[in-house]
């Protein structure tokens, strides 16, 4: 179903540490809304959200100099560091109330903003989620690019449900806004989340560019940390996993114990202390593999059961223009 009439888009920006890219790329996203706008496909009011993460550098005094400047600016301070995913939730929602659609996307000029009329278009033909997909890398290097798709394809075998190649840049009508407002969960994984909520979705490709300035706040250990909440926090299969391997190693126990048994009774018993640390280390290793997945999720838990605030606003630059 084709939505009438011009959507305010309102562009979502989480940022951190990011005072010498903003000045960059804050000049790029009002040009696409003015191209938008003057195309007709968006409301004259439309705008740009940024979210400071409790940055530690002077993000906040630039966003607030841009939202003086500017009035399609505005920006909210979280009173900490929350991370990335929730950071971009406090952004979704205080954009509900106030757009009709939202475009989230990296302040780094990484993405291609050029691809938000694309999303603008999928949205006026219908969709409600538009996933913004790489459609090369290119440029990246090959252990890059290799630990990319490991981690994409590990996702998906392990129950998570994710769009391949794509990160945090996409489109969300007001009603999945609305929708995700439901989802109560501490431990973020919006990536994985989004497509739980349904609704008519689409993807367009994009051509991801180098950082304007500043470094990737994303190194390997970060990805792997976070290729770990996504699938502990979506999916029980690694549990799963490790009552099958505990089942096999049952098995094999059962197996060897007879082994050892029509041995003994044969008379062909061989003193071997290395096959015997060999299993004992077998056993042990699996153990200690089981507990550390059970862990995470039972820390998971403990910090879901708390229910405490996934991030508090401290400021907003609307109150100061105010």
């Amino acid at each position: 179903m084709q939505k009438v009439g011009q959507p305010k888009l309102l562009l979502v920006i989480p940022c951190y540490n990011e005072e010498q890219v903003l000045p960059l790329t804050a000049p790029l996203f009002l040009e696409e809304i003015r191209v938008l706008t003057e195309k007709g496909k968006i409301s004259g009011e439309s705008g740009i959200l940024f979210v400071d993460d409790g940055s530690r550098d002077g993000t906040w005094d630039v966003i607030s100099s841009l939202a003086r400047e500017n009035a399609q600016i505005s920006g909210i301070r979280l009173s900490r560091n929350r991370g990335h995913q929730n950071a971009l939730l406090a952004g979704l929602m205080e954009a509900r109330d106030i757009c009709d659609i939202s475009v989230s996307m990296d302040c780094d000029g990484q993405d291609d903003i050029g691809a938000a009329e694309a999303m603008v278009d999928a949205y006026l033909s219908g969709c409600d989620v538009v996933y913004g997909v790489r459609s090369a890398r290119k440029k990246d290097s090959i252990f890059k690019r290799t630990t990319a798709r490991g981690f994409y394809r590990l996702m998906n075998a392990l129950g998570a449900e994710t769009v391949y190649d794509h990160a945090d840049y996409r489109l969300l009508s007001n009603r999945v806004l609305h929708e995700l407002g439901g989802y109560r969960e501490v431990n973020l994984f919006l990536r994985g989340m989004i497509p739980l909520i349904g609704f008519r979705s689409t993807c367009v490709p994009y051509e991801r560019h180098e950082r304007a300035a500043g470094k990737s706040k994303y190194p390997l250990r970060k990805m792997l940390s976070f290729a770990v909440e996504g699938i502990t926090s979506l999916s029980t299969k690694p549990i799963r996993i490790v009552s099958a391997l505990g089942f096999v190693t049952v098995i094999l126990s059962i197996a060897a114990a007879i082994w050892a048994f029509v041995c003994h009774v044969t008379g062909k018993t061989v003193a071997g202390w290395s096959s015997v640390m060999v299993v004992m280390l077998l056993l042990g290793g699996v153990q200690l593999l089981s507990l550390g997945v059970i862990g995470e999720y039972v820390g998971k838990i403990y910090m879901e059961s708390k229910g405490r605030p996934r991030f508090i606003i401290s400021e907003r630059t609307r109150e100061e223009k105010e």
